[in-house]
């Protein structure tokens, strides 16, 4: 990979102040005691006053802060008693809340919404994915905080779709950054629609070109190992000539080390089934582009068969339902009867053992951690599955619930290479901001209950 394609890992401007764009003129009641109101116009504005503001960037959270939204757009970040509100501006207080940037979803399947019998989805509702399921699970994803998300594996029509209407705000939904259908050496039978073989180089770059002219954002490669180094290069040498990230899967040893080899942008999953960790070359693989590479575990799936087995009340929780007929919704419900019959969970309790010396592995080799859940499979709903993920990595796997904080706003954003626009609660940026009432900080399962979401500068909940 050209080293230039990561430069973006290594911030050459000052926090808050976004490369091209000049600082906002209500920067400057921060150095000084002129009112706000004399230097940002009148008007109608949104002002988040008095939570406690973790901003994305990993510093100390701001106390009392306020937080000033003009149009889409961040116009002031400060303190009471030191920012004012202008004239006319509606006051939302955030007293006693969490105030953060919008959550990022890095591994979402909006086609998808928890049922547990693929063949039966993929044959049943695939002319319902554009017009109703999709939207559902985008606006699910919202109302849980989510205010960008990567869809990873859809049919190419349905996710242009479903990204433009909620870009022109037709429909309500995160930012969303699709790949479209899946590439890999063939597809499953009965999945053509998203899933897209390679069958040599040259049909491999004419996939990518078909991709990239339809307007996806980036390359999902699957089961590179199942294909010809030839192959692999030509989906990602032809996805980077047009400007396009691969995210590529880590299921098995020889995928990481293909990828790697020629350059991936990010791998989904710790995969590896049930093999108790990465193997020593895949390690030093994984050291040797550390400051390069993003990774995104995607724990939550092989945690959550064992705690709704246990705890099947979560099944009857409304909010994974909104949005979708009750038809539909009924027949995800009773494909979740008896779980511990069924095939797709038969591994995972000897799997997820595996994860803590693997998540381990990751730490340490230095890779960039994204948040993403995989959301959409089966018993992974759009609903809760972010948020699950984020309190997995502290209460399981001990990190720092600043850094998964970061894992889940400021890093995705660079990932994307969206940092000047989304990713932190500072001037100039989207305003993508969400509040908890509690100390997210002591407590990150907070995050389950979001009282307050914004998304571009428009209340949500």
């Amino acid at each position: 990979m050209r080293p230039s394609d990561h430069d973006h890992l290594r911030p050459t401007r000052r926090p808050g102040h976004p490369a091209g764009r000049p600082l906002l003129p209500a920067l400057l009641i921060l150095l000084s005691t002129v009112p706000l109101a004399a230097t940002v116009a009148r008007g109608e504005g949104l002002a988040l006053v008095g939570g406690r503001l973790i901003d994305g960037f990993g510093g100390e959270p701001l106390e009392n802060s306020v937080v000033l939204i003009e149009g889409e757009r961040i116009a002031a970040v400060g303190q009471v008693g030191q920012l004012a509100v202008p004239e006319g501006w509606e006051v939302v207080s955030t007293e006693g809340m969490s105030v953060l940037p919008g959550l990022w979803e890095m591994h979402a399947h909006l086609m998808l919404v928890g049922h547990s019998d693929y063949d039966h989805w993929d044959s049943t509702y695939p002319d319902r994915f554009g017009s109703v399921i999709m939207p559902a699970a985008a606006e699910q994803l919202l109302r849980a905080g989510v205010t960008s998300a990567r869809d990873l594996g859809a049919p190419l029509a349905e996710s242009i779709q479903v990204r433009d209407a909620i870009n022109a705000g037709e429909l309500p939904g995160p930012t969303m950054y699709v790949s479209g259908p899946f590439l890999q050496k063939e597809p499953y039978p009965g999945t053509e629609a998203f899933r897209w073989g390679v069958d040599g180089p040259e049909d491999a770059r004419a996939k990518v070109r078909r991709l990239a002219d339809a307007g996806v954002d980036l390359i999902k490669m699957i089961d590179q190992d199942q294909m010809t180094m030839d192959e692999v290069r030509a989906i990602v040498d032809e996805a980077h000539a047009r400007g396009l990230q691969v995210i590529g899967h880590s299921h098995r040893p020889e995928e990481i080390r293909r990828g790697i080899e020629v350059g991936v942008d990010c791998f989904e999953h710790t995969g590896l089934g049930t093999m108790p960790e990465y193997p020593a070359d895949v390690f030093e693989l994984m050291k040797s582009r550390a400051d390069k590479l993003f990774w995104t575990p995607t724990l939550t799936p092989l945690y959550l068969y064992e705690y709704t087995r246990d705890n099947p009340e979560r099944i009857d929780d409304p909010r994974w339902r909104r949005g979708l007929p009750d038809e539909i919704a009924e027949d995800v419900r009773r494909s979740l009867d008896h779980l511990e019959r069924l095939d797709y969970y038969q591994l995972i309790p000897k799997r997820r053992p595996t994860l803590k010396r693997k998540f381990e592995q990751l730490r340490e080799s230095g890779v960039v951690l994204l948040i993403g859940t995989d959301s959409g499979v089966p018993l992974t709903f759009h609903s809760d599955s972010t948020w699950r993920e984020m309190d997995l990595w502290v209460r399981e796997h001990g990190m720092d619930p600043m850094a998964v904080i970061q894992a889940a706003t400021y890093w995705p954003a660079v990932a994307q290479r969206v940092i000047d626009d989304f990713g932190t609660v500072s001037e100039g940026k989207y305003a993508d901001v969400i509040a908890v009432r509690g100390d997210v900080l002591r407590e990150i399962n907070l995050l389950q209950d979001v009282d307050l979401v914004v998304k571009k500068g428009r209340r949500i909940r």
